[in-house]
């Protein structure tokens, strides 16, 4: 989960790149990148934290150029420290600049390609330079005089058969324009916006719409699966679709959790799909217990708000704001390990007294990984005076990892794996926890867009779309878990 965005403009582009990334950081706290094309030159800077903190007035000042790409980083398998902040860079060939969303499951097996075959060295923990390394190589291999987008559709194909995995990426070649494509099954969003200025005509692509609102541009349409996009540094576009055969499956949890309420992906309004996630959860509660006695809805700001909403609305309940949160404190799913999630969840939210002394509260979630902080906040209704807590979730129960980009824990330390929901209810300390039914979910998403047949639902129905090497699940167990994390951070 990694915000990326490029733009070809007719001006310089550093400060529209900026507040790009800005409206991207829900997507990646850890570190923040730009890099620009300054005529021959790559000025590029980044490092860790926030957008606001990684960039000063020098730094840019000194990132000249009309065309550009940023990256802010969200850290998933094997992808932590300093080096990984992205953009990356090789210089063979041409100079190529590099910002990816995503991950990929044959990571292992593409570095021993690289340096075995390819006689490519790579520095880094991260897939994310592996992918470039391979972009770079198939760049390398073409048969060519001066460099076409015929040679750049195909260097794209050479990658799409070679990596598997989620993946949105974002590719600057010096001399020659910006390059964007998606994977071929279209697991990690990309769209595509324009723009005319008094000085003429303006592309940008980014991770979500919403960046592409904030700067002026119009959005044109997503990036499709397999597809590359190619804009000139004179703003030619040209595009082609490079892999066939791939079922188009979107990440359903983007519309879930990770993108912006904001943001059209794949044609669908992310709030109008939250929306129905709430309607088709309010319909179960009416199946399952038609005498709820709820008093109050209370959704955990903020991602679970619009879900709250329309589910207090479609059950006649009033809708209130319970809990109030320190916008100052970052997401709890992306903290490094689970002490600084429990520390955090205290620190980010208060309850007030209010609106849970001697009612039937319903909290409502966007959905529960670790059950860390639906567990503490269940526990703070309760010292607030609740009579009763129940909790709903709009989203299916998470009993498997996600692989394609979001840093899910391992399976050992997601709170559904392996148990029964009032299992699960029994951990949490709730009355009564009721989870959205896939399904449902389903179909809150394609209600938006009749096209979208399938999603990649993995983290609920232990489907992967991409298929799985046998030990694969293993090695992100070992990677992922917060054990490894906090060994790695030790050394």
């Amino acid at each position: 989960m990694c915000g990326i965005i490029g733009i070809v403009g007719t001006t310089a582009v550093a400060s529209a790149l900026y507040d790009g990334l800005t409206v991207l950081q829900h997507r990646g706290q850890d570190a923040a990148g730009i890099a620009t094309v300054d005529g021959s030159r790559l000025r590029l800077h980044k490092g860790n934290g926030l957008v606001r903190d990684v960039f000063n007035e020098q730094a840019m000042g000194e990132l000249r150029g009309r065309i550009g790409i940023g990256h802010c980083r969200y850290p998933t398998a094997g992808s932590e420290g300093s080096a990984e902040a992205q953009p990356l860079y090789v210089n063979s060939p041409y100079g190529i600049a590099f910002a990816h969303n995503g991950n990929l499951v044959n990571t292992a097996a593409l570095r021993r390609e690289m340096f075995e075959g390819d006689r490519r060295h790579i520095n880094t923990d991260s897939d994310s330079e592996v992918l470039l390394n391979v972009l770079a190589h198939e760049l390398q291999i073409q048969d060519r005089m001066q460099l076409t987008p015929d040679h750049i559709f195909k260097a794209v194909a050479g990658l799409h058969a070679r990596a598997r995995g989620g993946y949105a990426c974002i590719a600057l070649v010096l001399g020659y324009g910006l390059v964007a494509f998606r994977d071929p099954h279209g697991i990690r969003p990309l769209v595509l916006g324009e723009r005319t200025t008094a000085e003429g005509h303006e592309y940008a692509v980014a991770s979500e719409s919403v960046a592409l609102d904030v700067l002026g541009f119009k959005l044109l349409r997503d990036i499709r699966p397999s597809e590359a996009v190619i804009i000139t540094d004179n703003g030619q576009l040209h595009s082609r679709r490079c892999a066939e055969g791939a079922v188009h499956s979107p990440c359903i949890f983007e519309y879930v959790y990770l993108a912006r309420p904001d943001s059209m992906i794949e044609d669908v309004s992310v709030y109008k799909a939250r929306l129905r996630m709430g309607e088709k959860l309010a319909e179960k509660i009416r199946r399952e217990r038609p005498d709820h006695e709820i008093d109050a809805v209370i959704p955990i700001p903020d991602t679970a708000r619009t879900a709250a909403s329309a589910l207090a609305g479609a059950l006649g309940v009033p809708f209130r704001e319970g809990l109030v949160k320190n916008r100052y404190i970052g997401r709890t799913f992306i903290m490094p390990g689970q002490g600084e999630r429990v520390k955090s969840v205290r620190r980010k939210l208060n309850a007030i007294e209010l609106e849970f002394n001697k009612k039937n509260v319903l909290l409502v979630d966007d959905s529960i990984v670790r059950g860390t902080t639906s567990r503490q906040i269940i526990q703070m209704a309760r010292e607030a005076g609740a009579k009763s807590v129940y909790f709903a979730s709009a989203a299916p129960p998470v009993r498997y990892p996600n692989i394609y980009g979001i840093d899910m824990p391992s399976t050992s330390e997601l709170i559904a794996a392996g148990r029964t929901e009032q299992e699960v209810e029994k951990l949490l300390g709730a009355d009564w926890l009721i989870y959205q039914d896939l399904k449902d979910l389903e179909w809150a998403v394609r209600d938006g867009n009749e096209n979208l047949k399938h999603f990649d639902t993995s983290c609920f129905s232990g489907e992967y779309v991409t298929g799985l090497d046998r030990d694969y699940l293993e090695q992100i167990q070992m990677l992922r878990s917060d054990d490894a994390k906090a060994a790695r951070r030790a050394v």
